[in-house]
């Protein structure tokens, strides 16, 4: 892989951050003290691993919403953008160099300290942690270019320009997936239990609720894709869904956490807008801000208005009833005329994900001077393409309504959760679930305890109702139920894209999909014509944002036997005695 690249780690007292300098292979990463010099405590490897942490999600600069418009963002039938996503459309093309095959060097950073860490004079008990965030952070880096490509060189060792690994052949995926879930556990092994780890670090039981969502990925995709160009030979996705429950009931029996008793009103919502996550049960990992020291971040600036985004007329429509019906059997359901009508008699966690106009949806409160809170009334249509909404239904979710948030520079403080224990629960009955294992007791200490929370009925998954609009008709009624809970509880988090990969489910989710939205003519007396203007409707009214895009005639061309894998670039299958094979039919 002639790609391979460094960043090399440049350790600063007290410090650790990764530069983006290309170099020679061969280079060891530079630092205020010779390499020599430098292993020699369990500090120095703490200061090293330090860097790794630049690698999970944060959201700093303009124009974003962090995790909650990620489902636009990536594309999925949850959220779309102000403009249709290329990739759903079937427009990705091979890349000359990069397209995310170029962060090899992160891989080589994280090689180095498990190559070194022998050399320090220290107590394995002193070491180990930081072993085991190294291996952590391998695991993790492989997994998101495993999602991304499929089959990968496997490398443990920090490379030169002559390794024989730089030329050799891509292992199966699930080669790759074995080799993920080994890492994950030497890294259990090591780590500390969150009772007796610093705030901030990795940690035991992250860990394991990590590799439930590996696993579950895993296993999922080999069972969903078998028999498509994305298919693993001799492929055992069960091992992997046996494993996923495994990993996260390991969690659930520790007893350390639990769902936040937040309340039914607007508890939901409240969860995602704390700026202090630390004495949380249910936020396993989180990333910190702060307005003095930095980082501090600027979604809160656009949570106030559409921020380009805006969730489908799909995802509304799939939460239940009050009376745990869907929407086509319950009598609760009062139609979609309005965005009051929609939510009323529904399950409360969407009037907690999406703007309403009920008077009870604060947009800014804090203000200076005692203003009084600005409560939400209407969409921003005549707002520029990075306040507008794309759908007229506004994403809710997130928005820490406090003035200084949302209307000063780089200052937001509200805290980015990486991994929270709900995700835990739907893994478990999730792979319980396509292993035909789930029963009740197992829906009762998962799936039951967050329809609890909110104040829905508990799922009986004896007497499910016959939804006529189950998304995914030929799969059994639990699997249906339990993938629409995940995609409740979970939405605007980031996580639909990889579901709908993951079920193999494109073709049907997306291939000839025109994205819906509100019904217009709710805003007609109440908006000014010129500023709806930009929002086309169907016949039946609702927006259809792209309704007149030519490319988008049609609807939605993703390419179901080519776009579930991202293509390598053109300098990799290039380099002279290369061995790298494309994705398929790229």
């Amino acid at each position: 892989m002639r790609s391979f690249k460094i960043l090399l780690a440049c350790v600063i007292i007290g410090f650790t951050l990764f530069s983006c300098k290309k170099d020679f292979l061969e280079r060891s990463p530079e630092s205020v003290i010779s390499d020599a010099q430098y292993w020699q405590s369990a500090n120095d490897l703490k200061l090293y691993a330090n860097g790794f942490y630049t690698a999970l999600p944060s959201y700093t600069g303009f124009g974003t919403i962090g995790i909650y418009g990620d489902d636009a963002d990536q594309g999925s039938d949850n959220m779309i953008y102000i403009n249709y996503n290329t990739w759903m459309n079937g427009e990705t093309i091979v890349p000359s160099t990069g397209g995310g095959w170029s962060s090899w060097g992160t891989l080589r950073n994280i090689n180095y300290l498990l190559a070194n860490y022998g050399k320090v004079r220290d107590s394995w008990s002193n070491m180990k942690p930081y072993v085991g965030e190294a291996l952590f952070f391998r695991a993790y880096f492989y997994f998101g270019m495993m999602k991304r490509f499929g089959a990968l060189p496997w490398v443990t060792k920090p490379l030169t320009s002559t390794s024989p690994e730089l030329y050799s052949k891509r292992l199966a995926r699930n080669i790759i997936a074995d080799s993920i879930l080994a890492d994950l556990d030497s890294a259990i092994s090591y780590l500390p239990s969150k009772t007796a780890s610093p705030a901030g670090r990795v940690y035991k039981e992250y860990v394991m609720a990590f590799q439930s969502r590996v696993a579950l990925f895993e296993g999922t995709w080999e069972k969903y894709l078998a028999g498509t160009p994305f298919g693993v030979t001799g492929g055992n996705g069960g091992k992997y869904l046996q494993k996923a429950a495994d990993a996260a009931n390991k969690v659930m029996s520790t007893g350390i956490f639990s769902l936040d008793n937040v309340g039914k009103n607007y508890g939901y919502w409240s969860l995602f807008n704390q700026t202090d996550y630390a004495g949380s049960k249910e936020v396993m990992f989180w990333r910190q801000y702060n307005a003095t020291t930095g980082p501090a971040h600027n979604w809160h600036r656009y949570t106030n208005s559409g921020a380009g985004r805006g969730l489908t007329k799909s995802l509304v429509d799939d939460y239940l009833c009050m009376d745990g019906n869907p929407i086509a059997l319950s009598p609760l359901y009062q139609g979609d005329d309005s965005l009051t009508t929609v939510v009323r008699g529904r399950d409360p966690r969407l009037a907690q994900t999406m703007y309403v106009n009920d008077g009870n949806h604060i947009v800014t409160s804090n203000q200076p001077g005692g203003v009084p809170n600005l409560i939400f009334t209407l969409p921003t249509f005549g707002s520029a393409n990075e306040n507008k909404p794309a759908t007229g239904y506004q994403v809710y979710k997130g928005n820490n309504p406090d003035y200084y948030q949302q209307y000063a520079a780089e200052i937001g403080t509200t805290g980015l959760i990486l991994f929270r224990y709900a995700e835990v629960l739907l893994n478990y009955a999730e792979a319980k679930a396509e292993l035909g294992t789930l029963t009740q007791g197992d829906v009762d200490m998962s799936i039951n305890k967050l329809r609890q929370r909110v104040g829905m009925p508990d799922m009986n998954i004896g007497a499910l109702p016959t939804d006529p609009n189950w998304i995914f008709p030929n799969l059994s009624p639990v699997i249906n139920e339990v993938r629409r809970e995940r995609r409740v509880e979970l939405a605007c988090e980031g996580f639909r894209h990889d579901d709908v990969l993951r079920w193999g489910a494109a073709g049907r989710l997306f291939v000839g999909w025109q994205p819906l939205g509100a019904k217009l003519n709710q805003w007609a007396t109440v908006v000014p014509a010129s500023q709806l203007s930009g929002y086309p409707a169907n016949a039946a009214g609702y927006i259809q944002l792209y309704k007149n895009s030519p490319a988008m005639a049609s609807g939605y061309k993703f390419n179901i036997n080519r776009d579930y894998l991202s293509p390598l670039p053109l300098s990799e299958l290039q380099v002279p005695n290369s061995v790298m094979e494309q994705n398929p039919n790229w």
